[in-house]
């Protein structure tokens, strides 16, 4: 037979057999069986044994109840869901086994704790419902309150993920093929979570959605059309009410999430760029969000990189942006004064969120914590210093931000009142309520704190009384309070006295008042603890009448910060507010990197470079030139400043115009996916597919190095006929950059009118390269690999045979034209293009055909030579 208490938690793991159950005991977190094997493993904690009746000791593995921040972060981190069972009762008045519940359920995608939160990233958890092409997404952000549901086409799914990167994603069990074939198209690793399938479905959906804003429709959110997405909307909220288990009232609204109003970045072109995770995807050091983020508020942080990892692609919010920015630049004094204050704000997100969230179990008091209170209130108080800085601003967005930011002056005043102003970590710990707040918790305290005065004064009441100089008045666990009189005086003793103990030179008694006395301090203490939580309880009720319009200050200082960081970096770079307008022309002058240019060794100046693309005239620029002169920099320069305009921001140049562009699109470098059995040039020309798929006139393409996964041949050809596609497909023409070791496309130029050759500079002295960095017109006809092997250290044995063997090659080489480049019509070339440009592929026999006098030749001699050739070729001499 099991115990009564294993019984209890064999019940409320039943409900919960997918996640480790916490059962509080006493002063620990226990775990017990199954659970505690792998909680003992992943928080290196010991595993005990606890008997269990008549049946076997159970497993056990446990940790205090105050170290609950330490150990859950670890195990949520390794991958498992967690049941926080709580004891509802104190164990003191309980009449047999403690009550105990969950409290909450804590996932990778649902989580509150700062301990468990990055605070400069969102942490979203999302739901998809597929139906024939189409799927409906939503994502939500518990600890911010953030509620977003749209619908996109299945093969836009894989993009939209790695942009929103949710930490779990849950799905209708019956659909969890889908999913994984899905996942493995992007660049994430979330928490899985199948619901059963009648969560995904649209009149549950609608209900809990509508009930849950007490509303009649979804209308005034602007999703009611998304009906996929108003299904994984419904399961998102069915999730989170299931493992909050709280009232969350903090999720005041669902947003339309419009994917039209953003540029699309795909997995290839965030991690070439660097965007916000480095090439190696394990830091952020080296990355374009580590240079632009200055911000100094979590919810800025978070809003800054929405932002670079979603570009506008509409004119009037990027010049809005623009203005407001470009404001905070010109007035440093004002831009220091906001980078000053908002270093003093506290993530007003997520502190609304912990406050609005109620627990609906009895026995417990929410999220929230007194500290977060004080958080709240003292980040508040620099609301009206900021309106006060920005009222006169000239941009419209300033003025707007100063306009609507509320001041919350009777949130202040309620806090300020009934909070400590240095209150301890949790309600429990006590002493969190003000004295002079509530009349009962005075006298409350006013007990405790006189008891001893109390007891001395009752002693020296009764010694008097009874003419007992000896007699005292003393305390125990066993008997709690009692009056001690020695032997001698024992005939002293008045008749109310009551005997409660015989020692071998003293009795002890107990009086009605010292009882009475006795229960009021002890009681005291439990109500002053209730009394505390209670009045706790009601201070953050008041408080979340104002959630909204704390989010809405959050989103309002969020934005200030953005533009503010984006001004601050501006000028600590020297970046130049960019013109933004609807043509189709790229100018940049003396761009730079932004990312290079900050980790350069000291000393070394970064080479500024202009480049200039149109749809008409200068739509494909062909980049030669060698190894590490600087042209893959070059790209991704072009690509981040065109991505920084468009968010609004300053740029790396002396001279920026960026007509918009709706997707930027990168293939980069070499890369495999070997455990999905991918070559790195199958990897390669999936990555071209996607691009010549969904590339239009208003994109811009950055290509570096496409088709050196194969053989030269093989490369040259699929090089040559994707830079002739994008010049020719009039549902395509994209503007782009195209850096290559394949000299031969320089012929391109000659064939098509928008293609311009440009090449990176170097300056050979003796043997040496010297690499100046510089794109300039003009095409390179040596690619200096051997020098630059030579640099990195190879041994002089095999760079002077690759100088050789290098030398025989080019005698040999096949170009379009041979072995001098000249410049010859466009007709004749046209007419040497009819045959394949690689079909000449016996050397010999060409060597020999070049070598011919024709000029002294007769024709008889040239036909009996020939016949000559003919002949060899037959006998296989060729």
């Amino acid at each position: 037979m099991s115990t009564p208490l294993m019984r209890q938690y064999r019940k409320i793991k039943a409900q919960y057999p997918d996640a480790i159950v916490l059962f509080r005991m006493g002063d620990f977190y226990e775990t017990f069986e199954e659970d505690a094997k792998i909680t003992a493993k992943v928080l290196g904690i010991a595993l005990t044994r606890r008997a269990n009746g008549a049946a076997a000791d159970v497993p056990l593995a446990g940790f205090p109840h105050h170290a609950l921040e330490t150990y859950l972060p670890k195990l949520v981190k390794a991958g498992y869901k967690v049941a926080i069972c709580e004891q509802l009762e104190d164990p003191k008045f309980a009449k047999g086994i403690v009550k105990r519940d969950v409290i909450e359920i804590v996932t990778p995608g649902v989580v509150i704790s700062d301990k468990l939160l990055d605070n400069r990233v969102n942490n979203f958890v999302c739901a998809l419902f597929f139906k024939s092409d189409k799927v409906g997404v939503a994502f939500a952000d518990v600890s911010t309150g953030e509620f977003y549901a749209t619908e996109v086409k299945i093969d836009d799914l894989p993009n939209l993920l790695d942009t929103i990167t949710p930490s779990e994603i849950l799905y209708s069990k019956s659909l969890k093929n889908v999913v994984e074939q899905v996942l493995e198209k992007t660049q994430i690793k979330p928490f899985l979570t199948k619901l059963e399938d009648w969560v995904f479905k649209y009149d549950y959906a609608f209900e809990i959605l509508t009930n849950h804003f007490q509303t009649q429709s979804l209308k005034g959110f602007g999703i009611d059309e998304f009906e996929l997405g108003i299904i994984s909307a419904g399961a998102i909220l069915h999730y989170l009410q299931e493992t909050q288990r709280a009232k969350l009232s903090h999720i005041r609204k669902i947003s339309r999430y419009d994917t039209g109003d953003y540029m699309t970045l795909d997995p290839a072109t965030k991690r070439n760029l660097e965007i916000t995770v480095s090439y190696s995807g394990e830091t952020a050091y080296g990355t374009l969000f580590s240079v632009i983020d200055k911000t100094q508020t979590p919810m800025g942080a978070r809003l800054l990189k929405k932002w670079v990892l979603r570009p506008l692609r509409k004119l009037e919010p990027i010049q809005k942006r623009l203005e407001a920015v470009k404001e905070l630049y010109e007035n440093q004094e004002l831009r220091k004064e906001l980078y000053k204050i908002l270093g003093e704000i506290g993530d007003l997100e997520r502190l609304i969120s912990r406050i609005a969230i109620r627990a609906h179990l009895p026995g417990t008091t929410g999220r929230a914590n007194p500290r977060d209170m004080i958080n709240l209130k003292e980040s508040l108080k620099k609301i009206p210093k900021i309106k006060s800085l920005l009222a006169n601003s000239k941009s419209d967005t300033l003025q707007k931000i100063s306009k609507f930011l509320n001041p919350l002056t009777d949130v202040i005043s309620l806090i300020e009142l009934a909070i400590v102003d240095d209150p301890p970590a949790t309600v429990a710990d006590g002493g969190v309520i003000k004295d002079g707040y509530n009349a009962e918790l005075d006298e409350l305290r006013y007990i405790t704190k006189s008891s001893k005065e109390f007891i001395a004064n009752l002693q020296q009441k009764e010694r008097e009384r009874t003419g007992i100089p000896s007699l005292k008045i003393d305390y125990n666990s066993v008997f709690g309070y009692y009056i001690e009189v020695t032997k001698t005086h024992l005939d002293k003793v008045p008749p109310d006295y009551i005997r409660k103990q015989t020692l071998v030179n003293a009795e002890r008694f107990i009086t009605p008042e010292l009882k009475e006395y006795e229960e009021k301090i002890f009681t005291a203490e439990e109500k002053i603890s209730a009394l505390e939580a209670e009045l706790f309880n009601q201070v953050r009720e008041k408080i979340s009448e104002h959630t909204e319009a704390i989010q809405k200050n959050a989103q309002l200082i969020a934005m200030l910060d953005c533009f503010v960081s984006l001004a601050e970096v501006a000028v600590e770079n020297n970046y130049t507010c960019p013109i933004v307008d609807d043509g189709d022309v790229i100018e940049i002058k003396d761009g730079r990197h932004p990312v290079v240019e900050k980790i350069l060794p000291p000393g070394e100046k970064f080479v500024p470079n202009s480049v200039y693309l149109d749809n008409s005239e200068n739509q494909i620029l062909i980049i030669t030139g060698p190894n590490m002169s600087g042209k893959s920099v070059f790209l991704r320069q072009v690509g981040l400043i065109v991505l920084l305009a468009q968010i609004g921001s300053f740029v790396p140049a002396s001279y920026a115009r960026v007509g918009i562009v709706d997707r930027i699109f990168t293939r980069v470098g070499a890369s495999d996916n070997i455990a999905g059995g991918e070559s790195t040039f199958l990897v390669e020309m999936h990555e071209m597919a996607n691009i010549l798929n969904n590339a239009t006139p208003k994109s811009l393409i950055l290509l570096d190095e496409v088709g050196r996964g194969t053989s030269t041949f093989d490369g040259i050809s699929i090089a040559w006929a994707i830079t002739e596609y994008i010049h020719e497909n009039p549902k395509l023409r994209a503007k782009t950059i195209f850096a290559t070791h394949y000299h031969e496309l320089n012929e391109l130029a000659e064939l098509y009118p928008r293609i311009k050759n440009f090449k990176a500079d170097v300056r050979e002295v003796g043997d040496k390269v010297i690499f100046l960095h510089k794109i300039v017109p003009g095409y390179a006809d040596h690619s200096y690999g051997i020098e630059v092997a030579k640099m990195a250290g190879l041994p002089k044995e095999v760079t002077e045979r690759a100088k050789e063997i290098l030398a025989n090659l080019e005698q040999k080489e096949l170009t379009p034209q041979g072995k001098v480049k000249k410049k010859i019509s466009k007709e004749v070339l046209m007419q040497k293009f009819q045959i394949s440009l690689f079909e000449l592929n016996d050397d010999r026999l060409r060597q020999e055909i070049l070598n011919l006098d024709i000029d002294n030749m007769t024709p008889l001699q040239a036909l009996l030579k020939l016949q000559e050739l003919r002949g060899r070729i037959k006998n296989g001499d060729l």
